[in-house]
């Protein structure tokens, strides 16, 4: 790959959604969950969606992420068409490249903290890049508690050894899907503050669902979703100001945008 190549791919847009459509069912009962959406994600930004139940949010980070196939359109994650991918290339792109959180932790209650952060590596029989590896237990800030068993962690703890997990194998891209679901407000500030921190220290990018207006104003971008398709966005985003586009999607139409 030539330096001019290099540059265009680090200035791309980390993921891409070009006419995004995901039906569940057919005939007069199918359920339109994603109804046309055109997307790009930034790279090495952290950038949260949102909406009410049924919007759509949860569907559109599974499709993004390689979890649940789009019934038309296309999904592209760093410079690959996932939405084409074969079973067998897709669990190596989800194992490799591709980092995952969700509000409950999935850690192994065997395993030690250190050893919940490494088991992705261990299961791709892939060495442990140790200043890597130190980085992040830096930034994830249990350094203490690293042979301490989940059982033995707070709700918060266990939440950040999770988030940990997913980038110790330097994914391209990490989908959190409510990572602050379960956890009380305090440890909810440290899980968000780890994410904001690895965008910001590590250059991570990150796509976060949640229902929260305090966690999304810790986004650089939040996209808005309604009855499936994008219907607003906001950068820079504060509780107040996230709040406030909540509360002008339940009064008015939901009308599609493109997000770029």
């Amino acid at each position: 790959m030539t330096l001019t190549d290099t540059s265009a791919r680090s200035s791309a847009p980390i993921a891409t959604a070009r006419g995004l459509v995901r039906t569940y069912g057919s005939g007069p009962t199918a359920v339109h969950a994603l109804a046309g959406v055109d997307l790009d994600i930034e790279r090495g930004k952290l950038t949260a969606t949102m909406g009410p139940s049924g919007s759509g949010k949860s569907t559109l980070m599974h499709c993004l992420a390689g979890l649940d196939r789009p019934t038309s359109g296309s999904v592209v994650v760093d410079g690959e068409e996932v939405s084409t991918m074969s079973e067998r290339h897709l669990t190596r792109l989800r194992r490799d490249r591709i980092g995952f959180v969700f509000q409950a932790f999935n850690l192994v209650p065997t395993l030690t903290a250190l050893e919940n952060i490494t088991l992705p590596l261990d299961i791709a029989r892939r060495p442990v890049d140790r200043e890597h590896l130190d980085a992040v237990v830096q930034a994830v800030g249990l350094a203490d508690r690293l042979n301490h068993k989940p059982g033995e962690l707070s709700g918060g703890q266990q939440q950040r050894v999770a988030c940990a997990r997913a980038l110790v194998t330097r994914p391209a891209v990490v989908f959190a899907d409510e990572p602050t679901g379960n956890l009380d407000s305090t440890s909810a500030h440290e899980v968000l503050s780890f994410l904001r921190r690895s965008v910001d220290e590590l250059g991570q990018s990150i796509v976060m669902v949640t229902h929260d207006a305090t966690a999304a104003s810790y986004a650089d971008r939040v996209l808005f979703l309604a009855d499936g398709r994008i219907v607003d966005e906001l950068t820079e985003p504060t509780p107040d100001t996230v709040l406030e586009r909540l509360g002008a999607l339940t009064r008015r139409p939901a009308a599609p945008v493109t997000a770029g």
